[in-house]
């Protein structure tokens, strides 16, 4: 099974057939909403709505343990998330797709599975799948879609948006920046599931001119819409089921 975490913008389980609504508990208290498992395009899906489906959790409250837990207690293997981000760069515009190969964490918290009892120091050093990575770059240019192949996330905890010299420091280390992939990257290697980011540019940062509202970015993110779906029902059946990936055992050696 694959799971799916919708990000900002993106709460649509009516693109799954034979769809049915699972509640789901967990060790963390409960996940954002409940998980929507279905078809698409042939492979079973588990969509999860990261913020909820109506958007009633700030990026700073969500339960992202529970949320990956939830998901790996259904039997997902692989996970494709969507993130709304924020450019870092001229030459990444609002409305291009980022597929990211590296992240930057300068959240808050620590994230972790492992803070009591035994304890796993995993390897992270390449973040994100690469077969999944690789299926999505190719899809993209079959669909002729404006992305890059690579680029480095910078997670900030949120919910404020980062101040003009804050920004200005991220520009040098990173290409986008978001609120939610980073914990659930770590916490999906801690599990030993693949993880992927389709990341849509909403906006240029403020380090890159003016400051954009959130309701003109919510424009730029229906407009993104679009394409994200497009993408995510193309490359679904062809990740594969096998995985021969590094993140499938990703704990072994990793005992402390």
């Amino acid at each position: 099974m694959i799971g799916l975490i919708g990000g900002t913008g993106v709460y649509d389980p009516k693109m799954l057939k034979n769809a049915e609504e699972k509640e789901i508990e967990t060790p963390f208290g409960k996940p954002s909403d409940s998980i929507t498992v279905g078809e698409l395009n042939g492979r079973k899906i588990a969509f999860l709505p990261r913020h909820g489906s109506k958007h009633s959790i700030p990026p700073h409250k969500i339960n992202f343990r529970a949320n990956i837990w939830a998901l790996k207690e259904l039997g997902c293997e692989r996970v494709l998330a969507t993130c709304a981000c924020g450019s870092l760069k001229k030459e990444l515009k609002p409305g291009t797709i980022v597929f990211p190969d590296q992240f930057i964490d300068w959240g808050k918290e620590v994230t972790t599975f492992y803070d009591e009892g035994k304890v796993y120091h995993v390897w992270m050093a390449d973040p994100f799948c690469k077969e999944m990575r690789k299926e999505l770059i190719e899809t993209a240019k079959k669909l002729k879609l404006d992305f890059h192949e690579k680029g480095t996330y910078l997670r900030i905890s949120g919910p404020q948006f980062s101040t003009r010299a804050a920004s200005k420091m991220y520009s040098q280390s990173a290409d986008l920046i978001g609120m939610t992939g980073v914990p659930e990257a770590i916490l999906c290697r801690e599990k030993e599931m693949c993880f992927s980011i389709i990341a849509t540019i909403t906006d240029y940062d403020v380090c890159l001119g003016s400051f954009t509202q959130f309701k003109d970015i919510k424009k730029t993110m229906k407009q993104n819409l679009d394409n994200t779906k497009k993408l995510i029902e193309e490359v679904v059946p062809l990740i594969p089921e096998k995985r021969e990936c590094e993140c499938s055992n990703s704990l072994e050696g990793a005992e402390a």
